[in-house]
């Protein structure tokens, strides 16, 4: 059944494309697709009709169903979404997106090709490949998930436009793939479109939040950018891959800086608040690979070192549960994160059996007695309800499937 329905959606999706022709922008990659859907999305809204994947409809069935503006799945709902798809195809519906914005996830070789060969995109952005990909249990090796992600580049038309990680070695090198117009974006020097002068700040309104304040560096003009509830130095390339993309449909930098202060960035993703005994907690639990791991601990060392040398109290507490779909390499992507964590946490708890690979791997750079593993969440919370002190810096990051958002909330009372 599911297979005839993929089918169906897909042919369904690609005549309303055939249809309406509307601008087409892909985004993969292993980590940030969401937030920097998100980030295009509020950016484009601004001057177009725009419809971006609800959720994480970036799938085989998913992805067509964003192309139909289709919200719901279900058993008992398929028959009038059909019937909705097939009056797009009959009538002419005049509020059709000019604009699509379209995540492509890329579980298993050939996802991708599948996705393009429906939406045929005009832009494509790669956000990061990294040296262990998230969803790699289906692929060989990195070397693969990148030659899969790649195909979204290739397949671009020459007179389309290609957005690249300039600090992404492995997306970089995808810059010579592609028929299309290419910019790269990136902190590093290099790169077309350069983020300089990295700023934490806290607000504390009814509720705390973190945010970040950078200078977007193009060409010859510098312009100040900030973003609001964003904690995370990853998170400045969704606005950086965004600010390209506004570039291309000839807005300017100020009208760009000011549709990304108003953004949001999705839930659970380096989210700050304020937790138990006025101890502060870095929410990044929706989902783990041992890139964003890498991104998040980082986050916790700048983020936590100015915290706590501006209050002279606190700890940096790195709360981090087991990353999933990661198959063959599960151990080798533990140890690697565990080998980052001693410069930038204080200490370290992990959270299922996987993650006691990071912990094995810390012991050689923190000491033993500022290590703790535990089976699942709720152990982890006994532990913690205790431990925290006002002043600590908590991140809490785990693969969805840990249910780490439970100590998140357990946090917060």
């Amino acid at each position: 059944m599911r297979l005839i329905l993929q089918k169906i959606l897909k042919a369904l999706s690609k005549a309303v494309i055939k249809k309406y022709k509307p601008i087409v922008i892909g985004i993969t990659g292993s980590v940030g697709k969401t937030s920097t859907k998100e980030a295009v999305f509020s950016v484009l809204k601004t001057k177009f009709n725009v419809r971006a994947n609800d959720a994480s409809f970036n799938n085989e069935i998913g992805f067509p169903m964003a192309v139909l503006g289709l919200k719901k799945a279900g058993r008992l709902i398929w028959i009038p979404n059909l019937l909705r798809s097939f009056k797009l195809l009959l009538s002419k519906n005049k509020s059709y997106p000019e604009v699509l914005v379209l995540e492509m996830g890329a579980d298993k070789p050939g996802d991708i090709g599948y996705l393009i060969d429906i939406a045929k995109p005009e832009i494509g952005i790669i956000t990061a490949v990294g040296e262990l990909p998230v969803h790699i249990e289906f692929y060989s090796g990195p070397e693969e998930v990148a030659e899969e992600k790649s195909k979204l580049i290739r397949g671009l038309p020459s007179n389309g436009f290609a957005v690249l990680n300039f600090d992404d070695e492995i997306v970089f090198r995808m810059r010579d793939l592609s028929r299309a117009e290419t910019i790269t974006y990136g902190f590093n020097a290099g790169a077309d479109i350069k983020a300089s002068d990295l700023m934490y700040f806290i607000q504390t309104d009814d509720q705390i939040s973190g945010g970040l304040s950078f200078k977007l560096n193009y060409e010859k003009s510098s312009v100040p950018f900030r973003l609001a509830n964003a904690l995370g130095r990853h998170q400045v390339y969704a606005a950086l891959a965004a600010a390209a993309v506004g570039l291309h449909f000839k807005m300017n930098l100020v009208e760009i800086s000011q549709a990304l202060e108003k953004m949001e960035f999705p839930k659970q993703r380096m989210k700050l608040m304020k937790g138990m005994r006025n101890s502060l907690i870095i929410d990044d639990s929706y989902n783990a690979s041992p890139l964003s791991s890498h991104a998040a601990l980082d986050t916790l060392k700048e983020f936590g070192d100015k915290v706590i040398a501006k209050n002279e109290k606190g700890r940096k507490i790195a709360v981090l549960g087991d990353m999933k779909e990661l198959g063959i390499f599960t151990e080798k992507a533990h140890r690697l994160v565990g080998n980052l964590v001693g410069e930038r946490a204080e200490y370290l708890f992990t959270v299922g059996p996987a993650a006691k690979f990071i912990a094995d791997s810390a012991f050689n750079q923190l000491p033993k007695e500022n290590i703790m593993s535990f089976n699942d969440s709720v152990e982890a919370e006994e532990y913690l309800k205790s431990f925290i002190q006002e002043g600590d810096v908590v991140l809490v990051k785990g693969s969805r499937a840990m249910e780490m958002e439970k100590v998140v909330e357990f946090l917060k009372k």
